[in-house]
């Protein structure tokens, strides 16, 4: 097995090498105008990178089966082999392929040849250089990850097993026993949140592959734009569930009560999040307007810088994680060397390329008001980057010279909320205001037809926000500050009170702002559709907007679930001979009652302890908890098991850290407000993303004015002159024109003084 699995990793690389060298004769024969000879080597080229999907396939099959059937005679299928007797143990045997670190880059690589393979296929009816191109930047980032497994004993999967570790009968011996899937990834949440997370880094690779591929060939049409779209909604979508997922696995089994501690490789993950959101609204105005075209192209090579960089922070030794891999010198310089080249391949490009990507409309790439859509884009943008490269600095800061800005220092989880905080809040009063301006400038009398009611209705939900903060969230924060010890000392370090429950307040107007005006903009987008057939194209406004409607549901959550938790640490006495606890555990106005102990065996000397709590609020029963603690056998591991009763307001969260020396039980209690708000927003999100990502988008035509053609793409014609346009006013007209051709955001407030000017509108 350890024989075929090379030889796939062999083939694979040839495959990489003979695609890359096909691809670059075939653009030399197309820049000569011989294009038989071109197409030829395209040919060949594209043929051999469906090869190289093939043999990976082979790789990864190869581990597979080998985990499944329970042959260790590859080292990696030992170490990383799941001994689990659950319901689910065959998905752990699956997760074993990604489990560790030469499997999860076999993965990683075996992902981006099949979206090479996509490409090809889903391109070969309609072949142009700048497909070629793409695929062969892609190609070329594939050869780098083969090349790591080729190159690096310590990334090679298919090294054969130590005789050491099989007896003579050939059955494991007890030092191989030791030699299993650490027990925390065995969760279905874990299970599933290293595949979605490769899938959007992988799937990244395209975008950033037909930027640079358009600097190449010198096209700056949206035809890159339109080829890579899908790719990036779909791995920002999934990247996002991974991200999502990898916070319930943290909130249910590490036992730590948050779901997000800014460790450096969550926030790995988050970067090229993160500036794929400036990079999807670029992508839309790009299309529409013709501008953002250097914006565009920057951020699809800095997406996929930070993917990379995720990878380099994880497997280089560079930053120390709880996540994170042994350092590999192979991973730090190929790695490093990706990053670097990625960057300059955008910057060197544009450069070379400055003149051929600018705006269609110089005038699109100007900001003429600071009430526009277009400087609200560029705040967008601003904000997103200027957030993920700070992030990026402070997680590599530990490993940076001390002289240099938090050089040398591990930052604590205060730090990073103090920095994300505000500027969350800002970026998403961008969000909030940014569909009820116009392009160029916005006419104050159309925003405020556009805006008053979802303004007042914005009003009364910060009410009713603000008398539960009232009533709530500032007693617990007092309570907390109250009590003193470590939790009260680090809610201080964020900040003065005033400041800390300003930010607060703040956050959950803008919250409101951004819930209705979403809100309202999705049900304009569903009432204005005539026709199924016109669907398509409405799904990316509505899809848009109830994105944004969940962001403002993330906002209220995270705040409640992150900066006001209520957190008791106490023993329970307990006495053995007779089985009883003394007293109960309260905390606000929940209690908890003792009824059980219960020791289980789970098979492989590995024992679950657990305890049994009525759980009661207000003197009312809510609920049975079962907290326990799981220790495995063969690494003597402790595995928390938090037990969780959800209400719509708040979560009682329960775990349960063993006994000490007098026997009694170790109890960590939190009561998470508004965390239910979190996971609901996240569904929202990703649904919403679901949507767009089967839209079909509006798109302006070569000399045509922005809104008559993207009106004309939406509705099959372009406003009629004379008679019928004299039905409703001009400002209305437009209103209503500027308001169906926006993409992802909506744009109901557009000047109609700056629209007749624009031609949109007799």
């Amino acid at each position: 097995m350890s024989t075929i699995g090379l030889m796939g990793l062999l083939v694979a690389f040839a495959g990489c090498l003979i695609s890359l060298v096909c691809l670059g004769v075939a653009h030399v024969f197309y820049k000569k105008r011989s294009f038989e000879r071109s197409e030829m080597f395209a040919w060949g080229g594209r043929v051999a990178a469906v090869l190289t999907a093939v043999a990976l396939t082979v790789c990864c099959a190869v581990l597979v089966w080998c985990f499944f059937t329970g042959d260790t005679s590859i080292q990696y299928v030992l170490d990383n082999r799941s001994t689990s007797t659950s319901d689910i143990a065959w998905l752990y045997k699956l997760a074993g392929l990604w489990a560790g670190r030469q499997g999860s880059l076999l993965f990683w690589a075996w992902l981006i040849a099949v979206f090479n393979a996509v490409l090809v296929f889903a391109t070969r009816k309609d072949v142009r250089p700048l497909d070629n191109a793409a695929l062969a930047i892609s190609t070329l980032v594939l050869t780098a990850f083969v090349s790591v497994l080729l190159f690096s004993e310590s990334n090679m999967p298919f090294i054969v097993t130590d005789s050491r570790y099989f007896g003579d009968d050939g059955t494991l011996s007890v030092m191989a026993s030791a030699r299993s899937m650490n027990a925390l990834l065995e969760h279905w949440a874990m299970a599933i949140h290293p595949p979605t997370l490769f899938i959007g880094y992988a799937g990244l690779t395209i975008p950033f592959a037909y930027a640079v591929a358009a600097l190449i060939v010198n096209d700056d049409s949206t035809l890159w734009v339109n080829r890579s779209t899908s790719y990036l909604m779909f791995s920002w979508l999934l990247l996002g569930i991974g991200i999502g997922l990898g916070a319930v696995w943290a909130y249910v089994v590490l036992g730590w009560g948050g779901y997000w501690g800014w460790d450096p490789v969550e926030n790995a993950s988050l970067l090229p999040w993160l500036v794929g959101v400036a990079l999807i609204h670029s992508f839309t105005v790009y299309r529409q307007r013709g501008a953002f075209k250097r914006w565009s192209v920057f951020c699809a090579c800095l997406t996929f810088c930070f993917v990379i960089l995720g990878t380099f922070i994880t497997r280089s030794g560079l930053v120390q994680s709880v996540h994170a891999f042994e350092g590999d010198p192979v991973s730090l310089v190929l790695f490093g060397a990706l990053i670097i080249c990625s960057l300059l391949a955008g910057i060197v490009g544009l450069l070379v390329r400055r003149r051929s990507f600018g705006a269609a409309d110089k005038a699109d790439d100007d900001i003429e008001s600071m009430m526009s859509k277009e400087a609200a884009y560029y705040v967008n943008n601003l904000i997103m980057i200027v957030f993920a490269v700070l992030l990026a600095y402070m997680t590599i800061s530990s490993a940076l010279p001390t002289w240099l800005p938090f050089g040398g220092q591990s930052l604590s989880a205060g730090t990073y909320n103090a920095i994300a905080r505000p500027l969350g809040i800002a970026y998403l009063a961008v969000l909030a205001i940014c569909p009820l301006l116009g392009w160029r400038r916005t006419n104050k009398a159309a925003f405020w037809r556009s805006a008053r009611v979802p303004a007042l209705c914005a009003l009364v939900l910060f009410i009713v926000l603000m008398i539960y903060f009232a009533t709530y969230l500032l007693p617990s924060y007092q309570a907390m500050i109250d009590a003193g010890g470590s939790t009260a000392e680090g809610l201080l370090e964020q900040g003065n009170p005033i400041y800390y429950n300003g930010l607060a307040v703040v956050g959950l107007l803008v919250a409101s702002l951004l819930f209705f005006n979403a809100l309202f903009m999705a049900v304009r987008s569903l009432k204005r559709l005539k026709s199924a057939s016109k669907l398509r194209h409405r799904l990316a406004l509505f899809g848009g907007s109830v994105s944004h409607t969940a962001m403002a549901i993330i906002l209220v959550g995270l705040i409640g679930s992150s900066m006001y938790v209520t957190e008791k640490v106490d023993y329970i006495p307990y006495d053995e001979e007779s089985g009883t606890a003394e007293g109960t555990f309260t905390i606000q106005d929940f209690e908890l009652q003792y009824t059980d102990e219960a020791i289980d065996e789970l098979g492989n000397g590995n024992v679950r302890y657990s305890l049994t709590f009525d759980a009661y609020k207000n003197g009312e029963f809510v609920g049975t908890l079962n907290p326990a603690v799981q220790v495995v056998a063969s690494t003597q591991q402790q595995k928390l098991e938090a037990a969780v009763i959800g209400f719509p307001l708040e979560d009682l969260f329960v775990v349960y850290r063993g006994v000490n020396d007098e026997g009694d039980f170790s109890m960590d209690v939190r009561v998470n407000p508004l965390i239910s708000w979190v996971w609901v927003g996240f569904g929202l999100l990703m649904a919403g993303s679901v949507l767009a990502l089967f839209a079909k988008r509006a798109e302006r035509k070569p000399g045509a004015d922005p809104v008559d053609a993207s009106l004309e793409s939406l509705v099959g014609e372009k406003p009629k002159k004379g008679k019928d346009s004299r039905k409703a006013p001009a400002e209305e007209l437009v209103a209503e024109e500027v308001e169906e051709v926006e993409a992802f955001e909506g744009a109901p407030a557009a000047s109609a003084e700056g629209a007749k000017e624009d031609g949109a509108a007799q």
